[in-house]
């Protein structure tokens, strides 16, 4: 099952304008087939690999997926992963499982730093992948995982949650509906302070031991990518570390807890982000989008019910030194539950992981299989997502030196 042939491509975003929708429209409207142009029913047979993220989805629950087999290199985790997909087939690794011809897709929760490996593995075994985030950990990683998946014909995605949060999903509607205007800038940022609890196992390190902030910037670059379609072209970074022995001889040689990348788009505009992994900071993904008509900005908390709006007005307002300012309409935005919608499958109708979008990221895959088309966050998007971070972190390290982003659209 190949994808269709304009991997060439003129470009995601300008086959999506020719196509004469956006982005927002690809994800807002519930994926609605007629009887006329159904195709055969069948069911997609998926492996999933890693006991740990893994065990969080919900293939077991879609009506055009069953979970064929599951693996982790430690027993417990294997067998927590079958209880979770009642699943009878487990294999003790990923070759093994590989070798299964019943499995046409991989569910790719391993650690960070196999993601590519893994996922250029299991496309040259001829089966699909949904890979955890970040796609790679490297530029020559993304490069190598680009011209695997080229090459096989094959589906990959990326299973970012920031783009199917609730208030995301909201804001593209917002943002296809014009409600914006023009988006001139934006910030965004992922703070998980205590993230060091998972540094050590049993005494002895883990992948994330010293994993540097930036490396990890999808579930922040997404949060505009996916909005408005825009690239990030160029970035400075900055890091912060300390004396913590914590910090001491890692893999990455990373000296910093918590990194900020300013970001240029194609479009001129700039983007901050920040990931943190310590200090006194509320644990939150979020953001905000700020246009000449509307802005929205995202609640503290991850998932939180209210968020506001700001929305351009002609009222004149003073402030308490009389100085005369133009007084914007503010509003409370309450999130509607979007996963309560015909978006998803009827069995999908639920609640799950980071704020609701580990079933969109579930029905997303495994729809865009069953129908033989792009997922939405296919290559070009999880590059996008991914390789600015990458350029950041080495900013970074190069006190902030003003560094370009290579285009994975071309």
């Amino acid at each position: 099952m190949n994808n269709p042939s304009f991997n060439q491509r003129t470009g995601r975003r300008k086959f999506i304008s020719q196509a004469g929708m956006g982005i927002a429209a690809l994800t807002i409207a519930p994926r609605v087939t007629f009887a006329a142009d159904q195709v055969i029913a069948r069911k997609i047979r998926i492996g999933i690999v890693g006991g740990r993220f893994g065990a969080g989805f919900e293939f077991h629950e879609h009506p055009d997926c069953i979970v064929e087999a599951v693996s982790d290199l430690r027993p417990e985790r294997r067998k927590r992963l079958m209880e979770v997909y009642k699943c009878s087939k487990s294999y003790e690794s990923l070759d093994k499982l590989l070798l299964d011809p019943k499995i046409e897709a991989v569910f790719i929760a391993t650690p960070a730093p196999d993601h590519v490996n893994h996922s250029v593995a299991t496309l040259k075994a001829g089966k699909h992948v949904l890979s955890a985030v970040p796609a790679a950990v490297t530029l020559e990683e993304c490069y190598k995982l680009k011209d695997a998946v080229l090459s096989s014909g094959l589906t990959y995605m990326m299973a970012e949650t920031s783009n199917y949060m609730q208030n995301t999903i909201s804001v593209r509607k917002f943002y296809k509906e014009g409600l914006f205007g023009n988006i001139f800038s934006a910030a965004a940022e992922y703070n998980h302070p205590g993230l060091e609890s998972l540094w050590f196992e049993n005494g002895k390190p883990t992948w994330r031991h010293g994993m540097p902030p930036l490396l990890y910037p999808t579930h922040c670059t997404s949060f505009l990518t996916s909005v408005t379609g825009e690239r990030l072209t160029h970035v400075s970074g900055l890091g912060w570390g300390d004396d913590s022995p914590y910090l001491k001889n890692n893999p990455y040689n990373n000296p910093f807890w918590n990194g900020t990348a300013f970001f240029k788009t194609n479009k001129g505009n700039p983007f901050r982000v920040e990931v943190n992994w310590k200090g006194a900071l509320i644990n939150t993904v979020r953001a905000e989008w700020r246009g000449d008509k509307m802005s929205f900005i995202s609640g503290a908390g991850e998932g939180g019910d209210e968020h506001t709006i700001v929305k351009l007005a002609d009222r004149i307002g003073s402030d308490d030194a009389g100085f005369q300012y133009k007084s914007n309409i503010i509003e409370t935005y309450k999130q509607p539950k979007w996963w309560k919608t015909d978006m998803l499958p009827e069995p999908l109708r639920h609640n799950s992981g980071h704020d609701g979008s580990h079933t969109f990221i579930t029905h997303e895959f495994i729809d865009s299989l069953v129908n033989k088309r792009r997922p939405e966050i296919d290559i070009y998007e999880s590059l996008a997502y991914t390789a600015p971070g990458i350029v950041a972190h080495e900013s970074a390290l190069r006190n902030g030196e003003y560094m370009s982003i290579p285009d994975f659209d071309n």
